[in-house]
């Protein structure tokens, strides 16, 4: 699809406006309700539906599916996501009340960092076709090792564990003993620290690094237009937020999350390699976005139904 310059700039400046509206209303610290939650979930949703529902207008039926198979597969990866973002926020004890501001500037952080790697992707694809083999390749690498950190209860682990750059950032300019409002530097003993609400947003932002690694992939396995990888990535990052706090309690229910997961990152590692001969001159099938947009959106119907089915059953006896 060939999406102008103009288009792309109005684009980035109305999701801008959005995210301005976001911070905004959710400017004051306050712990968020369930109703809340559920309402701006419903329109984070409900803006993405609309975009796509424009896109099909206005690029036709392959652009929309792609934008809505991508859609799905970024939103429930990032589903998985919030699992760690629990762990994240009891490793540093983070006050209910500044939850939301947390996350708020954690997943911006994480939309930026996110636009360099689709960024770094499209230039990549579009220097070297045989890039689609490693893709499919890693999605499938990565399919399987959801399976077998899933046998072993992978999102059990008691307590989140920082990575190195944070240490080192910590250690570079020093941390807060405790919580300073929402403050993000003070001084102490004539220093200027970072506060531990820096430090999580941080966490939330360079964790998300690690997300992106499969899920960029996978999203190209739908799509190589940058601009629906971009604003399939943008709608299912911009309402997250308030999904952790929908669905927070929820989490533990959705025991057979990371099986689905893996089977659409199998699938879409499949598509990929199968592509990727098609390119090299193999006269092999190619997967449609219909059948893929079909397929993933009946993975996760499944896994959800067979969690909720399973815990419901565990709580039962």
């Amino acid at each position: 699809m060939n999406v102008s310059t103009s288009v792309w700039l109005l684009t980035v400046a109305g999701l801008c406006v959005l995210v301005a509206a976001d911070f905004f209303i959710g400017r004051k610290p306050h712990e968020v309700s369930l109703r809340e939650a559920g309402i701006w979930t419903g329109v984070w949703v409900a803006l993405a539906c609309l975009f796509g529902a424009g896109l099909t207008v206005w690029g036709g039926g392959g652009p929309g599916g792609e934008f809505f198979a991508g859609y799905l597969t970024e939103k429930s990866l990032s589903v998985d996501n919030l699992f760690v973002f629990v762990l994240i926020m009891a490793k540093f004890a983070v006050p209910p009340r500044y939850q939301q501001r947390v996350l708020m500037i954690g997943v911006l952080v994480a939309l930026v960092l996110r636009a360099a790697f689709i960024a770094a992707g499209a230039a990549i694809i579009s220097a070297f076709s045989w890039v689609f083999y490693l893709f499919g390749a890693f999605l499938i690498w990565t399919a399987w090792k959801l399976v077998q950190d899933a046998r072993k209860g992978g999102h059990e682990q008691e307590e989140y564990q920082e990575n190195r750059l944070l240490k080192s950032v910590e250690r570079r300019f020093g941390v807060a003993d405790r919580y300073h409002g929402t403050r993000l530097w003070v001084e102490e003993n004539g220093r200027r620290v970072m506060t531990p609400m820096l430090v999580v947003m941080l966490a939330i932002g360079f964790t998300d690094i690690l997300f992106a690694l499969d899920s960029i992939p996978a999203i190209y396995g739908l799509t190589q237009d940058p601009y629906i990888v971009f604003t399939a990535n943008a709608f299912a990052l911009m309402g997250l937020r308030q999904l952790y706090f929908l669905i927070g309690g929820l989490l533990k229910r959705l025991v057979h999350l990371s099986y689905g997961l893996s089977v659409i990152l199998g699938f879409i590692g499949v598509k990929l390699l199968l592509h990727a001969l098609h390119e090299s001159g193999v006269p092999v099938p190619e997967i449609g976005i219909a059948f893929s947009l079909g397929f993933i959106v009946l993975v996760l119907a499944v896994t959800t139904a067979t969690s909720l089915w399973a815990t419901g059953r565990q709580e039962r006896a």
